[in-house]
């Protein structure tokens, strides 16, 4: 049985508005062991909901070193003010959002989560390969082999065969 583990941090964000303004925005990173390839970021935002955006934690790890992403979330690196950040253009069907994150919380969260899931080691939490060895394992001997056997005949058949 596999230990599912998650590694979490709270930090705040600024929304930004404009050039000249943003406004702070509570969020929760969350790294789960059962979902490998993903991060989770979960926005406080003024509403009786939090906002719940999932993408890929490759994105975010090169995201952190240079833009990339297309379409939906897309994250890069810049300085702000003599900061260095990292920002995410979030845009869904509600909405556009550009947030901005201190580049060295988002990087010491990244370097715990990659500690307890390094890459390339994905697949192995997932357990495909235990769960597909279950499958394919012969039936134990002994059981009746009436389930093997095709309920309908072939058109090609003949009576008595």
């Amino acid at each position: 049985m596999r230990i599912q583990s998650m590694v979490e941090r709270e930090l705040e964000l600024r929304l930004v508005l404009s050039p000249e303004r943003s406004i702070p925005v509570p969020a929760r990173l969350t790294y789960r062991t059962d979902d490998p390839y993903a991060v989770h970021v979960t926005f406080h935002v003024n509403t009786d909901q939090p906002v719940n955006w999932t993408f890929a934690r490759e994105l975010l790890v090169e995201g952190v070193f240079r833009p990339c992403g297309h379409g939906d979330v897309r994250i890069w690196p810049t300085k702000v003010e003599g900061r260095s950040v990292v920002l995410m253009a979030l845009s869904s069907p509600d909405g556009d959002a550009l947030l901005e994150a201190p580049s060295t919380a988002v990087s010491a969260w990244l370097e715990r989560t990659l500690r307890v899931v390094p890459p390339g080691a994905e697949t192995d939490q997932l357990g495909i390969d235990e769960g597909l060895a279950e499958l394919l394992a012969p039936a134990p001997r002994g059981h009746d082999d009436l389930w093997l056997s095709d309920p309908w005949p072939s058109d090609e058949s003949k009576d008595g065969e």
